[in-house]
């Protein structure tokens, strides 16, 4: 914690739990914050690196802008590929692709939750003073969940005492143990401690169902036009009965884990924390792509997930969105070190998207950004002009704005459980809580679809992957597209222009773009940024929990956010300030 012209600043670098690297900065009006800045402080390489190649080999580098949603930036690509060539792929292709998705949320919301946001309210060591038997008693009055018993939990209070009394906590260590805004009592931070290393152990089984589809976890192969496995229940080498058997078994893995342990212990940890359902959110706009088709992506009236936009809270109109508007999506520079040749403060549709790196920032180590001018390696995403969040917050809104009856069920089900009003959707909680309740929409799903595909191929369609279109030759001689998703951290979108058979143009704009950008030239702020000064007041500026709380609760990925390269090949600077 430093001064700032006069102002307390508060500065948290790295935010740790997350991908890639983050800088907050939260300028103190007493013990609140009065204005937060967010700043991505890495650079890599994608985009420029992907000018001039063979569009159909863009998925392979573009998936790796991130290794955590594994498939998801492989799955825009080749959707971008093939909007813009008009090329339609087999239903199969669809549903597998939809079951390669929804597993992909349900393991990543899953390992969020425990792994890099749970750790915010439970306090791991106060674990130690926990009663087994009483912890027993509270986990099976929440649900059936086998392990549950007296002596599962003095097991897991041995191991975890076994580590504090080594000085060796591991995974657990350096974190706020013992700060007054942890409320749990020790038998429920127990319960959740011990059902975040029983998700270790889940993860490990359900991430099979990405190789068995797309060869290997992370990182599973995809193919324009299609899915790139074979449909032959006589041949050990593609799908056959067996495999079917063990997507069958993954699901049904995953639907026990987030019925019996994610779901229960969500709601028992956020009935200590109802006074976060009244802080967080700051923007109160929100936008969903649309994704999970039925009827292929060319049919939006099909996608599981709608699209639209919602501005100021306003649940009664969606607001359609267009990704090939012109004057919809624009990206900006103004308070990003980028140039582009029609000035900082012009605004660019990823069609038209430039790369061209300018950095200005001070020379590390620093104590401050001059958060005046360019501050962040993070563009600025708009919607006509307006900030917007997306994610599962954005999603359950829409679903619930949209009349999808499991989502009101499931919202109302939680308000009344947790005894908070329908604002409380609106925040750091309400963000928490509405990725656990997709989590349970996207369980009950990848059901329906493996049971479409099993219909389809016991009716003799086998069909995987569409021909047609595979060589360049039959391809116009310019084209451009975009390929959008839901990926879990929210909206996802890659726009590709080919011209001669190569990638002339691309750019990805991804759901921490859209939350984690800086202010943009009439400075209004992105996500994170009007939802740290909605309502934070810290305890202890030194443990700064109230910082985290907020941000974890969108799933940071800056990796994802920063993925563009130097297409000069000079040297960027990394910035990674204590």
């Amino acid at each position: 914690m430093s001064t700032s012209g006069g102002n307390e600043r508060i500065v948290v670098d790295p935010i740790t739990r997350i991908e890639g690297h983050l800088r907050i900065e939260a300028e103190m009006d007493g013990n609140k914050i009065g204005s937060a800045y967010s700043s991505g402080t890495m650079v890599r390489g994608i985009e420029t690196i992907l000018k001039g190649r063979d569009p159909r080999d863009a998925w392979a580098f573009a998936q790796r802008i991130c290794g955590v949603c594994t498939l998801v930036h492989g799955l825009a690509s080749i959707r971008s590929v093939e909007n813009a060539l008009s090329y339609k792929v087999p239903k199969n292709a669809d549903l597998i692709r939809n079951l390669m998705s929804g597993a992909q949320y349900i393991h990543d919301h899953v390992m969020h939750f425990y792994h890099l946001h749970t750790l915010d309210w439970v306090d791991v060591v106060s674990a130690l003073d926990a009663d087994p038997k009483a912890t027993s008693e509270l986990a099976q009055s929440l649900s059936n969940y086998p392990r549950s018993s007296p002596g599962y939990f003095s097991d897991m209070k041995k191991k975890l005492k076994g580590f504090v009394e080594a000085g060796q906590l591991g995974i657990f260590a350096k974190a706020y143990w013992g700060h007054p805004a942890y409320k749990l009592p020790p038998e429920a931070n127990l319960m959740a401690v011990s059902h975040y290393l029983d998700a270790l152990e889940w993860q490990r089984d359900v991430a099979r169902l990405h190789t068995i589809f797309g060869g290997k976890n992370p990182h599973p192969n995809f193919v324009v036009g299609g899915v790139p496995c074979a449909i032959d229940l006589n041949s050990d080498s593609a799908i056959n009965a067996k495999k079917l058997a063990q997507v069958q078994e993954i699901i049904n893995k995953m639907k026990v884990f987030v019925e019996q342990v994610y779901i229960p212990d969500t709601l028992a940890i956020a009935g200590f924390y109802k006074d976060w359902g009244s802080r967080g959110e700051g923007l109160g706009n929100f936008m969903t792509y649309g994704d999970f088709p039925s009827n292929g992506m060319e049919d939006p009236s099909g996608f599981m997930l709608p699209a639209g936009a919602i501005l100021n809270r306003d649940l009664s109109k969606i607001h359609e969105v267009d990704m090939h508007a012109p004057d919809e999506i624009h990206e900006y520079v103004s308070h990003s070190w980028y140039d582009y040749e029609g000035g900082k403060d012009t605004g660019l549709h990823p069609y038209d998207g430039e790369t061209t790196f300018n950095y200005t920032g001070p020379k590390p180590p620093y104590k401050h950004l001059d958060v005046d001018q360019a501050y962040s390696w993070l563009k600025s995403p708009r919607w006509k002009g307006h900030s917007m969040e997306v994610g599962p917050l954005a999603r359950v809104l829409m679903l619930y704005a949209t009349g999808h009856e499991q989502t009101k069920d499931l919202v109302g089900m939680t308000l009344s459980k947790l005894d908070v009003p329908v604002e409380a959707l609106f925040s750091t909680l309400g963000r928490t809580a509405a990725r656990t309740l997709e989590t349970k929409i996207f369980a009950d799903a990848m059901q329906g679809w493996f049971d479409d595909l099993v219909a389809n191929i016991k009716a003799g369609d086998t069909k995987t992957f569409n021909e047609v279109l595979w060589e360049p030759s039959s391809w116009p001689k310019s084209a451009q597209g975009v390929g959008f998703m839901e990926a879990p951290r929210g909206g996802l979108a890659h726009w590709i222009v080919i011209e001669d058979e190569t990638i002339k143009n691309y750019q990805a704009v991804v759901p921490s773009t859209w939350n984690a950008g800086p202010r943009d030239s009439k400075g209004q702020p992105g996500a994170y940024e009007a939802a740290l000064e909605d309502n934070h007041e810290l305890h202890d500026p030194e443990q700064p929990i109230e910082i985290l709380r907020t941000i974890h609760s969108f799933d940071p990925c800056i990796a994802c956010a920063v993925h563009v390269s130097d297409s000069d090949g000079n040297e960027l600077i990394n910035v990674k300030v204590k």
